[in-house]
This record gives structure tokens, sequence and C-alpha cells, in this order.
């Protein structure tokens, strides 16, 4: 990692690996949560990817991780694993800061329903990670909290809204993160930080969902492998009662079937979808992967413009969000506010009903138009960003980095049909370790079809790891 203190090689291993130390023995929790914190205080200075360091509660927790360890009772299959929380969600007894000065540092009282799940699986919180403000924007800086860099090169960022989340994870910092996704978050930082990441279909993981553009945004995993994504996947989509938007719990194992391959699926790609523009860099590296998997067997037919661009009528919709939030804060405050969330939030203000109802309309055409797509072919693969990350004092929605054009072109639109869609590394643009960036690929599957996704992934990441 470039410019970082060297980190002990332990600090990357996975869920799988470090619960397998402690049942051997081999570690202990109390020495895994030990060197999390300590590498925390050796790279903030670098990265800052914390808002807050639970280091009194996180110690706490594994010393009685670590006496359950000893008398071979483990409460679940997280016990003593470390884990990071983005900070836009409640962690009972920590501040929900949501990346803006306009909140407080009131310790939230309870759980949000992931973090819950999570905690009574046994996995301890290291702490809450940085976010852009209220998630608005694909990289993460804030006036408030600063900057996010990338552990692979640090003038550059690792992404957002679930900046922190990746570049703590790529640092050695944890063994998996908790993101959200409202139009990239878990994917976009993913594809610029080198992660597996997996935004589940909307409902499949329990959230609140009092606000009018909840539907737009999913919980998920970010981790260093597959499996590691589908175990957390596993404990997040257990159920809640405060959700009334989740769908029927499926208490399945979404790690079985992970090695199955792609042979007999039928797989489209295209590195354009909308209208992206896709840089040489990362479609170079998405061409290598789809070569490897054809010569592997796969069957894959590129199909292009598969949807018409989605501005035009998503634009205003995106706007009056933001405008919705804005209309909850005091006026007073509104200048402490991203410069660039507040000019997009003011002018929400002014969309009218009738653009909002034809952004919904928009929503479900496209849905309509996915579902029928899904008819004849079980995945579809893309780039997930059209470019590698870009330098951290990029302005986000500028004329140099569009939102649209290279933010979110490949992802945003699964937010709105509510589709699970991953993203699984395929290369590298440059030289990994002397400041070359990480390039992804999404995989995006029909409707409730995380098997698939994830099937995908494994698929991409063994083909592209034995072709290189």
């Amino acid at each position: 990692m470039t410019d970082l203190p060297t980190p002990d090689p332990r600090s990357y291993l996975s869920v799988h690996e470090t619960v397998d130390a402690y049942r051997r023995k081999d570690r202990s929790p109390v020495e895994v949560i030990d060197e999390h914190l300590d590498r925390i205080t050796t790279t903030e200075p670098f990265l800052n990817a914390f808002v807050v360091v639970a280091t009194e509660t996180a110690k706490a927790e594994a010393k009685a991780s670590a006496e359950r360890w000893a008398r071979g009772e483990p409460i679940g299959e997280l016990d003593g694993v470390p884990v990071t929380v983005k900070d836009l969600v409640a962690v009972g007894g920590l501040p929900t800061r949501s990346g803006t000065a306009v909140s407080d540092d009131t310790p939230a009282a309870d759980d949000d329903p992931v973090v819950a799940r999570m905690r009574e699986a046994g996995a301890i919180v290291l702490g809450k990670t940085t976010t852009s403000e209220f998630g608005w924007k694909g990289i993460t800086d804030t006036p408030a909290f600063g900057t996010t860099r990338n552990p692979w090169n640090l003038d550059h960022s690792p992404g957002g809204s679930s900046g922190g989340a990746a570049a703590s994870l790529a640092a050695g910092i944890a063994a998996v993160a908790h993101g959200n996704d409202g139009g990239g978050s878990i994917r976009i930082p993913s594809s610029y930080s080198g992660h597996y990441g997996i935004k589940p279909t909307f409902g499949r993981v329990p959230q609140p969902n009092e606000a009018p553009y909840g539907t737009l945004t999913a919980n998920g995993p970010l981790a260093r492998n597959v499996a590691d994504a589908a175990l957390l996947l596993n404990v997040m989509s257990r159920p809640d009662v405060r959700d009334w938007c989740s769908c029927p719990y499926d208490d399945r194992d979404w790690r079985a079937g992970l090695d199955e391959g792609v042979a007999g699926l039928r797989i489209a790609y295209t590195d354009t979808l909308g209208d992206a523009k896709t840089s040489e860099p990362v479609r170079a590296s998405c061409r290598a992967a789809i070569d490897a998997l054809v010569a592997a067997g796969a069957r894959i037919t590129e199909v292009g413009t598969v949807f018409e661009p989605l501005r035009p009528r998503l634009e205003p919709y995106w706007k009056a969000g933001f405008s919705n939030t804005l209309r909850s804060l005091p006026s007073d405050r509104w200048s402490e506010l991203d410069p660039g969330f507040r000019q997009l939030a003011q002018e929400g203000l002014a969309v009218a009903a009738d653009a909002v109802a034809d952004g919904y309309t928009a929503r479900a055409q496209l849905a309509e138009k996915m579902r029928r797509f899904h008819q004849d072919y079980d995945l579809l693969l893309t780039p997930t960003t059209p470019t590698v990350a870009p330098a951290v004092d990029m302005v986000y929605h500028s004329t140099d980095f569009d939102r649209w054009d290279h933010a979110v072109p490949f992802t945003v639109p699964f937010n709105y049909t509510g589709q699970p869609a991953g993203s699984v590394p395929v290369g590298f643009a440059g030289t990994p370790g002397k400041g070359g960036l990480p390039v992804g690929m999404q995989v995006v599957a029909s409707h409730w079809r995380e098997d698939l996704v994830l099937r995908g992934m494994h698929a991409i990441a063994d083909t592209v790891s034995a072709w290189s």
C-alpha cells in the first residue's frame, strides 16, 4: 500500500480464517481486536477513515468473546470478528453523524437492524466509518470530517459513499465491513478500492424505511472474498420487525453453490449499458476478464445499449430527494453543509410534483425492462465504474467528474430497480503497490437472485486469478 505503515499480514485474514484461528486456539479475540485498534491508530493520519473508534467497548467485547471461545461456546458465526459500520446507520452507544456538521454527538439508543444482526452473531464493532454527507456522492469528503483517501494511492479517493469502509478494509482494518448503497455506494468503493461488495435486492436486508426515498437503498457487505460477503449476507438478512418493506426471510446459506461456476448460464456483457463512456484502462481490464471467462467455457453475449439514458427523467427525482433532507434541517445551518449537496438540494426545492411522479414512473418502466431482459439472460456483466478512482481534489458532479457520466452510470440503474448487484476486482490500471488503482466488474441478476450474483462473482474471481 502506497506510503502507509506496513501492516502485519494477519491484518488481512478473512472472516473464515479468523474464526478458524479462534477455533484452533491459535489466536485470541483480545489479541486480534488490539491489533486492529493499533492499525487504526497508525493509519488514520493517512486515511481519515473513521468518525469514531469504539476502543473501550471493542476491548470489552473481545474479552467476553475470548471467554466464550475458551469454553467452546461461540454465540454465532462472527464471534470475535472485527467489523466496521458506516456512519449512516445507528450503533447503540455511538453517535450517528451522517457525514454532516448539522448533527450532534448524542449516542444512539439502539442498533439499526443490520448492526443488531451482526452483534447477535458475535461481531465486534471497531468503530464507525466515514461517508459523504448524507451519502450523497460517490467519493468521501465532507466539510465536517475531512477527506478520506485510498490506501492503494493516497492521492486518490476510495470512492463513496461507503468510503471509510472501503479504505479501512483495504488498509488491513476489520475482517469485513458494512456499507449501504443508494446509487452505488457499496459497489463504487469496492471497485475503486479492490474489494468484493454486494448490494442485495431491496428488502433482503431489513432497515428502517421511513424516508420517502428509502426504496433506493440497501445495506450489504464489503469483503476480501466472495465467501465472506456471502456469510455476512446470511447474518445481515435475518428478519427484523422494524422494516415494513422487508421481504419474507430466506434462511438459505448464501455460500451454497458458490463454486458451481457459470457454465450453462446465459450471460450478457456491455460497457455502455445506457450511455456510459468507459475509459480505456477500465475497458481493457474488463475485456481481459470477459475473454478469460469465455476461454474457460462461459457463454457471453455482448448486448451494447440495454436502455435509454436515465438522466433526463431521473435527475429531477434525484434532486427532489435531497430537498426532502434539506427541509428537515434548520435553515440557519444550511451554510454548514457540503456546498455541492446544498446546491443540488436547493435546486430540488423547485422540482414540481409531476416531475417526481415521472421519476417514479421511469423507475417502474426501467424495472419492467430489466425483468424482460432477465428472461433472456441470467446475469448481466458491466464495468462497475467507467473510470478508476478519481483524485482526492476532484470536485464531484463537476465538468471533470460528472455524477451521471463518471460515477454511477453502471450502478444507479439497479438502485432504481431494486435488483441485486455486486462488484468483483478484475485488474489494475497501473502497478499494484506503486500507485496503480483497482478496476471492478459489476455482476447483476434479477430480483431475489443473490445466489446468481455471488456465484458469478466467485467464478470471475477464480477465472481472473487463474488467468493472471
